[in-house]
C-alpha cells in the first residue's frame, strides 16, 4: 500500500473515533484505560510479528520522559472523551486541534524558539475561531458547548505537552515511543480504575458496546498507529502535517452524516479559521504534531 494512502486511512480512522466513543456507555476514564490497554497489547503483538527490537538502555535513558508523556496521553484521552459528552464530535475535535497553538505559546520557554509575527497572528486567528465556535449557535456565552470546548482545549494542553516532551526523547523510533507511552498510560490509569470500581460495567455493555470498545482499541489505536508509523518513515514531515487535517475534516463529516449532529455556518467558519491557523503554523513554524 502506498505510504500516503496509509496515512490517509490512519487519519480517517482517527477522525471516526468520536462516533464509536459516543456509543460506548462507559465513563471517559474507563474508555481511555481500555483504549490504552488494548492498543498497547495490539502494538506489542505487531512488534513481535515484525521482529522489532527494543533497546532497554535507550528506554532507560528516556524513562522519565516516557512516563510523564505516557501519563499525559491517558489523561488527554479522558478530557477528549469528556468533550464528546458535552458537545458535538466536530466541535470537540476542532477544539482539540488547538494543540499546536499551545505548542506555539510554550515553545519560546521550552524549546527557545522565536515567537514570530506569523505565529502570533495564527494564534489570534485560532482564538477568534474558538470564540466563533462557542457563540455560533446563537445562545451566547452560556452555550452548552462551552463545557465540551473547555474539555477539548484542556485535552489540547496535554496533547501539546506530549508533542513538546517527544522532542526531547532521543534514539527511539516513533513506534517504540508510542508503544511504551500507551503501556504507561494503561498502568497510570489502572489505580484510578481500581479505586472507582466501575470497569465491571463493561459486562453490561452488550455485544454492540463490546464491539465498539474493541474497535477503539484495535482499529482506532493499534491499526491506525501501525499504518501511521509504517508510512511516516518515507514521507516528509510537511506531507504528514497536510494529510493530518483529514482527521478533523472527516470527524465533522462523520458526526454530521452518522450522528446527525448539527453545526451552524458561523461554527463552520470558526472551525475553518482554527484549522487554517494551525495549518499555517505547522507550515511556517515547523510545529509538527503527532497523532495521539
Amino acid at each position: 500500500m502506498n505510504d500516503k494512502i496509509k496515512i490517509l486511512f490512519a487519519m480517517v480512522i482517527f477522525g471516526s473515533i468520536g462516533i464509536f466513543v459516543k456509543n460506548i456507555n462507559l465513563p471517559s476514564l474507563e474508555i481511555a484505560f481500555l483504549r490504552a490497554t488494548i492498543g498497547s497489547i495490539f502494538l506489542f503483538c505487531f512488534s513481535l510479528l515484525t521482529k522489532q527490537s527494543f533497546s532497554l538502555d535507550k528506554i532507560k535513558k528516556n524513562a522519565l520522559l516516557l512516563i510523564i508523556s505516557g501519563a499525559a496521553i491517558g489523561f488527554n484521552w479522558i478530557l477528549l472523551f469528556q468533550a464528546y459528552k458535552y458537545t458535538t464530535v466536530s466541535i470537540a475535535t476542532i477544539s482539540y486541534y488547538f494543540a499546536p497553538m499551545f505548542v506555539i505559546i510554550a515553545a519560546p520557554f521550552v524549546l527557545k524558539e522565536k515567537l514570530t509575527s506569523t505565529k502570533v497572528l495564527c494564534l489570534i486567528g485560532a482564538l477568534i475561531g474558538i470564540i466563533m465556535i462557542n457563540l455560533g449557535d446563537g445562545s451566547g456565552v452560556a452555550s452548552q458547548n462551552i463545557k465540551g470546548i473547555l474539555f477539548g482545549l484542556s485535552g489540547a494542553v496535554l496533547y501539546a505537552a506530549v508533542v513538546l516532551i517527544n522532542k526531547f526523547i532521543k534514539d527511539l523510533s516513533g513506534f517504540e515511543t508510542t508503544l511504551i507511552q500507551l503501556a504507561v498510560s494503561a498502568i497510570t490509569l489502572l489505580p484510578f480504575i481500581i479505586y472507582r470500581g466501575e470497569i465491571s460495567k463493561v459486562k453490561e455493555l452488550g455485544t454492540s458496546g463490546l464491539v465498539y470498545v474493541l474497535m477503539v482499541g484495535i482499529i482506532h489505536t493499534g491499526i491506525a498507529y501501525m499504518l501511521y508509523f509504517t508510512a511516516m518513515k518515507s514521507l516528509e514531515s510537511h506531507s504528514i502535517a497536510i494529510l493530518s487535517y483529514i482527521d478533523p475534516i472527516s470527524a465533522v463529516i462523520f458526526s454530521t452524516l452518522l450522528l446527525g449532529e448539527s453545526i451552524t455556518a458561523v461554527q463552520i467558519i470558526g472551525g475553518i479559521i482554527v484549522l487554517l491557523s494551525t495549518f499555517l503554523v505547522e507550515r511556517t513554524g515547523k510545529v509538527n504534531t503527532l497523532e495521539i
